[in-house]
């Protein structure tokens, strides 16, 4: 950028318009609700109000990996909260998350109703809750954790940082695309050295841990994050890419990363999920050839 076109901070930011690009209409410095809007309740005790980004699908997956495990109580309705549209500031989503972020889940098996905000803290709530999907050794457990809140702090990076440049933002600047591709990489590389000692993340179990970062690293050297794959070269990091694969293959991941999908092949979309027959019945391309 030339001196002439840089900007100059001014003493005190206001807010006067909005930023552009892609998430602009719905970008805003302050908290709480615009609009009334009451959250929809299924039969399920779980209620999941979310959207298949890779923090969202962190949560349908690890719902159908406990059910794939045959905990019949990890049964849950999941609804389908429209980003783009400001859903997550309706009063009722920001009585679950006032953070106004997805996802956001609901158990209405507890004495009084729980609510659980943030992807990482709605993984583990799940996994304690069944006892599953995290190491009951100390020492495998906190290995577990410490790659779950890695993850947790890592990927704001990855998503808000190189990915709204790279793809979201009104125009491509070279210094913060750089910035951030270099720290993505660097990531990859953390990850890789960790996975060429380890079959999973935490060691030879499939935890939590691997759902977290799977849902960001793993789709992004998949190629599904940002049509970011051959910028950042990502067949370098072959142990990251034998471990994305691996999981990618599980059904109970195909599954989990269809709930609340609403982009990409229709036959891919479940925008509402109430029960299991809903993968094979009510798949977008399914419900549009019903009209």
């Amino acid at each position: 950028m030339s001196q002439e076109n840089a900007y100059n901070p001014p003493q005190v930011w206001t807010w006067e318009k909005e930023s552009g690009g892609k998430f602009a209409s719905v970008n805003r410095p302050v908290a709480g609700p615009t609009h009334d809007k009451a959250l929809p309740v299924g039969k399920h005790p779980f209620q999941l109000y979310s959207l298949a980004t890779p923090n969202g699908v962190k949560a349908g997956v690890m719902f159908e990996e406990l059910l794939a495990l045959g905990h019949e109580g990890a049964e849950y309705d999941a609804w389908l909260i429209d980003i783009g549209e400001g859903d997550q500031f309706g009063s009722g989503f920001v009585a679950v998350n006032p953070n106004s972020k997805i996802p956001a889940l609901m158990d209405y098996s507890t004495p009084e109703p729980t609510r659980v905000f943030e992807s990482g803290s709605i993984l583990l709530y799940l996994a304690e809750t069944f006892d599953a999907l995290l190491p009951k050794a100390h020492a495998a457990r906190t290995e577990a954790l410490n790659w779950l809140f890695w993850q947790m702090g890592s990927a704001p990076f990855l998503g808000g940082g190189f990915g709204h440049f790279y793809a979201y933002a009104p125009e491509k600047l070279e210094y913060p695309i750089d910035r951030y591709a270099m720290e993505t990489k660097r990531q990859l590389d953390v990850l890789d050295r960790r996975l060429a000692e380890t079959r999973y993340l935490a060691g030879d179990e499939y935890t939590i841990a691997d759902i977290a970062n799977w849902a960001w690293y793993g789709q992004l050297v998949l190629g599904r994050l940002y049509d970011a794959a051959e910028f950042l070269q990502v067949q370098e990091y072959a142990h990251v890419m034998r471990w994305a694969k691996e999981i990618d293959a599980r059904p109970a991941v195909q599954r989990g990363r269809m709930v609340n999908r609403t982009f990409g092949e229709l036959e891919t979309q479940l925008h509402e999920r109430h029960d299991a027959s809903d993968f094979e019945l009510r798949t977008q391309d399914k419900r549009e050839a019903q009209g």
